[in-house]
């Protein structure tokens, strides 16, 4: 089967389908884009403390339009709503829980992710509008687990996942999975291993679309 007939999931379905994997209790860092969406998406009735690094603990999902707080943001700059027992803190108590390990989980964008779970999310050029790697770096080396959330290509139809990143690192060997529009797939000593696929798409369609061999984990057609 080609993947005309399959259909990608949504953004807001990639959210929901990382949602459904974060466990009771984990305290978990949102990347800006796909990510954040996340907030959205977390299953009723399950405790998951998100974090953001602008000095937030608790914070829940989008507030509907008449109940916005304009002084309630992440760090992506997108209103949130506050949970109860939500907190607020400095900025650089924010840094020192993400870099004294005290997040279990962050879920990042990324422009590649490769094969030996390096990671490249903040700029493709020198002509890049973002001045530096930003909080990022901080995430992603002060994280345990890193899971990465993104399309599987590009708009141009390149690969995003590839057998080594060419634009500049945000950190190297940190991604353990990835969950793109097309696939779950774990980061395992260095190599691509398809835990999951979207429905009526084939291996060699999905390996198509990727930069380096994958192992599949799943039946064809799962």
């Amino acid at each position: 089967m080609t993947m005309s007939i399959c259909k990608p999931l949504s953004r807001r379905d990639l959210a929901a389908r990382i949602a459904r994997d974060i466990p009771e209790g984990w305290y978990v860092n949102l990347g800006i884009g796909i990510p954040t969406l996340i907030a959205d998406a977390i299953p009723a009735g399950r405790e998951v403390i998100l974090h953001s690094e602008n000095g937030i603990l608790g914070f829940g999902p989008a507030p509907a339009p008449e109940a916005v707080d304009p002084w309630l943001i992440n760090a992506g700059k997108q209103h949130v709503t506050l949970n109860a027992g939500g907190s607020f803190f400095h900025h650089a108590d924010s840094f020192a829980m993400i870099r004294g390990g005290h997040l279990d989980l962050c879920v990042l964008g990324a422009f590649e992710v490769a094969a030996n779970g390096d990671l490249a999310n903040w700029a493709t050029s020198a002509e890049d509008s973002a001045p530096a790697v930003g909080g990022a770096m901080d995430l992603a080396v002060g994280t345990p687990r890193v899971w990465v959330a993104t399309e599987h290509t590009t708009r141009d139809g390149a690969p995003k996942l590839v057998e080594r990143c060419t634009y500049p690192l945000t950190a190297p060997g940190v991604v353990t999975r990835i969950y793109t529009n097309l696939a779950v797939i774990d980061v395992r000593d260095g190599r691509f291993v398809v835990t999951e696929m979207i429905p009526d798409l084939s291996r060699e369609a999905l390996q198509a679309q990727t930069g380096v061999e994958l192992h599949f984990e799943v039946p064809e057609y799962a």
